[in-house]
């Protein structure tokens, strides 16, 4: 079975103002995706989510291009010589690096896709595994910087629906910051595990002052105080108090993984199945990271494809750890491109989808009635 076509479907949209979250990115003002539709000459479809990298337009234009060109008529289940292929000619030469990476995560799924809808099997079990319940928290573009007050009314309400672990957004000052976290804490009392996520928004004076803080209030991890290439940062907050960190949403493939996991600072990996390199790179990363006794935690992007993807991978490793469930309250990518990806049970838990490949239907339709919008998605 050949690729006959690789298509990417750029989407967005726009946030209604007065309901956008605020976080160390920015201000949520839109929402984009890149979703990826690879065609077979056996008339089997996958689809796949790439990252935006912020700039749809750009990620859809590699696929649609070089992406096709450079994979048109190769085996459509060898995904290690389809990912092998694209690392040589873009990764590891004269190529887009990160934009290759995001570009290439969303083909990978899409042959993974192939692969299920081919054999009739569900990705997980393709991949050795079977339907997992994986525990999930409270995530996606959600309890952003607001009052104390109403983030802790937010974080009641998650606690309401099952959730036994939420996670904040950090990094505006640490005096905020604190405050935000001991109203939560207060509110949904010791047996929830709280996170933070400072998405890169700290300096290592920042981690100084708030890690006494975090360790009274047991936050459960400090995720991505620094830009990912700041690996000294990371080294030096590590030591700073006992709260461990968390990264690994923007380290792509496992080569940035193994620098990454050597330094010895992070103590939580969170690979992105729709920026790092897809299905196939990331159960390289999962082994590496089991080597050091270190769980994985993805970080999940915008649609329900990368959500349910990543269930998949979850349900197949040896060291999952927490699957990131999007509470956000208006996102439709997750609800209404394939379906609701998953449901809660009463244990705060959520499982792949038992269907072939990924499981799911893609709604074109929708995709037709949410086309690109140019600029910046935060601001």
């Amino acid at each position: 079975m050949q690729i006959t076509r690789i298509q990417a479907v750029p989407i967005s949209y726009r946030v209604p103002e007065g309901q956008n979250v605020t976080l160390g990115i920015g201000r949520a003002v839109k929402r984009d995706a890149v979703l990826v539709k690879v065609e077979t000459d056996e008339g089997i479809v996958g689809w796949g989510e790439a990252h935006h990298g912020r700039c749809p337009g750009a990620i859809a234009k590699l696929i649609d291009t070089t992406f096709n060109d450079l994979l048109i008529g190769m085996d459509t289940l060898d995904v290690v010589s389809v990912w092998g292929r694209v690392y040589r000619m873009q990764l590891a030469s004269h190529g887009m690096g990160a934009a290759a990476a995001l570009a290439l995560s969303g083909i990978d799924i899409a042959l993974w896709d192939i692969r299920g809808k081919s054999c009739g099997w569900p990705i997980h079990r393709l991949l050795g595994g079977s339907q997992q319940a994986i525990p999930a928290y409270a995530g996606g573009i959600s309890l952003g910087w607001q009052a104390p007050a109403t983030l802790a009314v937010e974080a009641q309400g998650y606690v309401s629906e099952g959730y036994r672990a939420l996670k904040l957004r950090v990094g505006d000052t640490p005096k905020r910051d604190i405050a935000r976290a001991q109203a939560v804490r207060d509110a949904v009392g010791d047996s929830i595990d709280i996170l933070v996520d400072a998405n890169t928004g700290y300096t290592p004076d920042d981690v100084r002052h708030v890690m006494p803080a975090y360790d009274e209030l047991s936050i459960g991890w400090l995720e991505e105080p620094f830009p990912p290439h700041d690996y000294r940062s990371y080294i030096s907050a590590s030591e700073l108090g006992g709260v461990p960190l968390a990264a690994g949403e923007n380290h792509y493939t496992r080569f940035e993984f193994t620098r990454l996991l050597e330094d010895g600072a992070v103590q939580f990996a969170q690979p992105d199945l729709s920026k790092t390199g897809g299905i196939t790179e990331t159960q390289r990363i999962a082994a590496l990271t089991s080597a050091w006794k270190i769980p994985l935690n993805p970080h999940t992007s915008a649609t329900g494809i990368n959500m349910v993807a990543t269930l998949h991978l979850l349900s197949a490793i040896d060291n999952p750890g927490y699957f990131e469930a999007d509470v956000a309250q208006h996102n439709p990518f997750r609800d209404e491109v394939c379906g609701k990806p998953y449901e809660l049970d009463a244990y705060g838990c959520v499982q792949p989808p038992s269907g072939p490949g990924l499981g799911i239907e893609i709604d074109e339709a929708f995709l037709t009635n949410h086309p690109l919008i140019e600029g910046p998605c935060y601001v």
